[in-house]
């Protein structure tokens, strides 16, 4: 059994990974934990049974003591991953780093290095990986089915609810508190075409803005929070009551440790998701399209978009031979064999956990991984670099209006670490 130490006890801390350990006493134990919030502090010790001397206020203090468990899990805020990575690396701890690993590629090359330099495994949550979703395409794809890989178009609809929840409302809203949207969202899906490509990418080009989410489309009178007397209350799909007193857990808590009514809309009156979303002072895109071409010549186009009803991934796999199709979350795969009109149908079925199962299958891999040793199918630290430089490179590429020569750019990086 693995025993471990948290460092940022908020929704995937709590809900994905210390959820699993509940689930799973034998695989892995929190015997530590970390939070400036002394409500969840207390919370997640109470849940994992964890006694007053371990638990802290900061990544400082744990960090402070000498390590006494097999690895730490850190899932603080997307800016301030490096330094707790970093000293935990050292005083010898595997890592599980919630993704996206840093807000700087050379942030990201610096960590994959400290990891080396200790003899230490460091694991990024690229959970879709570990879909059975995903991992049953590859499986497909490595058949040969398909013939040779050409062309992939994948879809991440974040839907107009989550994208008003987490990009215009919440953690995610403002670049200088996290990270470019294409980062701090879909670092996990450049992942994948990175995965499915088994290629090194040549170039990438990215279009995309803020466009909807802001003043300027502000229905007539909406006021800056939405219990200010809203006139538009009835009919907007965002009116904040209707959204966080209707809402899953998951959203709940960051709105208000206490989830009653009373306790969501006194911290509606006040907090940051009582905004209107035509009022806040979000500033990351809300649609955005990444084009790549890989040395092996097959092509990949992904688009991020708010403006979905569902919150799911589709994917379309184009080979020489037939082409895949999947939705995520209907759990259909459809493939396609070329002079053949009826398709091969394939229906999921997948874990009871966060991300269609992949929160537990990455938990799993990573136990693996920590008591025998097999990284097998898990995505690697070097991976992982190269899926986060292929979202920096696409807002470079957004930003600059430019195609970026990755190889050229990942040269630049290199020479500044």
């Amino acid at each position: 059994m693995i025993k471990a130490i948290l460092i940022g006890a908020g929704a995937r801390g709590i809900g994905a990974y210390g959820a699993f350990a509940l689930k799973n006493p034998n695989d892995i134990k929190f015997v530590g934990v970390a939070d400036p919030d002394p409500e969840r502090k207390m919370y997640f010790s109470y849940q994992h049974g964890i006694i007053d001397e371990f638990q802290f206020s900061s990544f400082e203090e744990i960090l402070s003591k000498p390590k006494f468990a097999d690895a730490c899990f850190i899932c603080t805020q997307d800016a301030m991953h490096v330094e707790p990575a970093k000293k935990a690396l050292e005083l010898g701890y595997d890592v599980f780093l919630e993704k996206p690993m840093a807000v700087t590629p050379e942030d990201c090359i610096y960590l994959e290095k400290i990891a080396h330099l200790n003899n230490r495994k460091l694991m990024i949550g690229h959970v879709l990986r570990y879909t059975t979703f995903f991992e049953t395409i590859k499986q497909i794809l490595d058949s040969g089915k398909i013939g040779i890989l050409m062309t992939i178009q994948h879809n991440e609809n974040v839907s107009y609810w989550h994208q008003a929840h987490s990009y215009v409302r919440g953690n995610w809203r403002n670049l200088k508190e996290s990270s470019p949207m294409i980062l701090a969202k879909s670092c996990h899906d450049l992942d994948i075409l990175y995965w499915f490509s088994e290629s090194t990418p040549n170039k990438v080009s990215s279009f995309g803005s803020l466009s909807y989410f802001n003043e300027k489309n502000a229905p007539l009178g909406a006021p800056k929070r939405c219990l200010d007397g809203c006139p538009h209350k009835d009919t907007c799909a965002y009116y904040a009551p209707k959204v966080y007193l209707n809402a899953p857990d998951w959203m709940k808590l960051p709105v208000s440790n206490q989830m009653t009514d009373d306790a969501i809309l006194e911290a509606l009156k006040k907090g940051p998701y009582g905004r209107c979303v035509f009022h806040s002072d979000n500033d990351v895109v809300d649609h955005q399209v990444v084009s790549l071409e890989f040395e092996n010549e097959m092509t990949a186009s992904f688009t991020m978009t708010a403006f979905t009803h569902e919150n799911t991934r589709t994917i379309k796999l184009m080979g020489t031979l037939g082409e895949i199709r999947g939705h995520m979350d209907k759990e259909e795969i459809e493939i396609y064999t070329f002079g053949i009109e009826e398709p091969e149908r394939i229906k999921l079925s997948s874990l009871d956990y966060g991300h269609n199962g992949g929160d537990y299958g990455i938990m799993k891999a990573f136990v693996r991984l920590l008591e025998i040793g097999d990284n097998e199918a898990i995505t690697s630290d070097e991976s992982s670099v190269m899926s986060h430089l292929l979202a920096f490179a696409a807002e470079k590429s957004r930003l600059e209006g430019r195609t970026i020569d990755f190889h050229q750019y990942v040269k630049e990086i290199n020479k500044k670490c």
